[in-house]
């Protein structure tokens, strides 16, 4: 059991929770989670905590398939310029370790962005709050969950 699942049944929302053996030679934890669970890149969302200058850490969820848009999601946060936070920063703030952190159950609630592709599916898988661990929600949830928003912030 991790935060983030214990924050999803808290909330008694539906989910689904998919386990995996984790490759510690795999170079993109988000594509290894779609490859190994036999999904589309674009279902598979990965979690990123950035620095937003002025404004802190934030998060931002996006798909694997692409990248994250640092001027967008500065723009989207009402910052001059966005970088990824440092990993102790994000480790720290979240409590998870990176490869394995969710936008759900963090330690400390950041202002969070979802990409708005999210919302075209009927579920997305986030990380579970541990490598191997993916979690499956609607994107409604998420967003109630984590207190966010949809933005374009892909590329």
């Amino acid at each position: 059991m991790t935060p983030a699942i214990n924050a999803a049944k808290l909330a008694r929302v539906t989910f689904t929770v998919h386990e995996y053996v984790h490759d510690p030679k795999a170079e993109s934890y988000g594509e290894e989670a779609a490859e190994k669970l036999g999904l589309p890149l674009a279902r598979v969302f990965k979690t990123l905590v950035v620095s937003a200058e002025g404004k802190g850490l934030a998060v931002a969820v996006v798909p694997v398939a692409g990248k994250l848009d640092m001027k967008a999601c500065a723009a989207a946060l009402g910052a001059k310029k966005c970088e990824m936070a440092a990993k102790k920063d994000a480790e720290r703030s979240t409590g998870y370790v990176l490869g394995g952190i969710s936008p759900l159950g963090q330690k400390k609630r950041l202002p969070t962005l979802v990409d708005g592709s999210a919302g075209s599916f009927g579920t997305v898988f986030v990380s579970a709050g541990r490598r191997g661990l993916e979690i499956e929600l609607a994107p409604a949830d998420l967003l109630r969950l984590t207190g966010g928003r949809f933005a374009p912030l892909g590329c």
